[in-house]
């Protein structure tokens, strides 16, 4: 079973207590974990394992979107830097991992505290202390939705 299917369904179905918002092609949810704050994933509406295999208008669109949602986290969260990721080695269901990133965030796991953020050891960066309270979460989720918006807006209007 596809995990990344079943968070969709609990999104159609109003169960997913991250999901921020329905794009044309995905799903936008904030992270589970936040040691990188702003962390948001954007989920592929329909099962596919790999970008070459859509067709190409809904892969540009998609890729658009992605890259709406980016800017978004970068401006909600007062990103640096973003990072990137869509590998599915696990999940194989195309979604992108957006990580908004600061200066420092790795601590002394990083080359001056830089570098990708697998370098931060995993049982620490998935410890249930950056779990986002319900308070915190609500106030991610109006944040980036907020964002989003004035994005689509302006794309809109140009």
């Amino acid at each position: 079973m596809c995990i990344i299917c079943d968070r969709i369904r609990m999104i159609r179905a109003g169960e997913n207590p991250y999901f921020v918002k329905e794009l044309d092609t995905g799903y936008v949810v904030i992270g589970d974990h936040q040691h990188f704050r702003g962390y948001t994933l954007f989920l592929m509406k329909e099962h596919a394992t790999e970008l070459f295999e859509l067709e190409a208008d809904v892969m540009a669109r998609f890729l658009e979107e992605m890259t709406l949602v980016a800017q978004a986290a970068a401006k909600a969260f007062g990103a640096e830097k973003m990072n990137y990721e869509c590998l599915g080695n696990g999940d194989a269901h195309l979604h992108w991992h957006l990580f908004p990133r600061v200066n420092g965030d790795l601590g002394s796991y990083g080359n001056d505290g830089k570098g990708p953020v697998w370098w931060y050891p995993k049982e620490k960066m998935y410890a249930d202390d950056n779990r986002p309270n319900a308070e915190e979460l609500v106030t991610m989720k109006r944040a980036l939705l907020e964002e989003i918006e004035k994005l689509m807006k302006n794309r809109q209007s140009i």
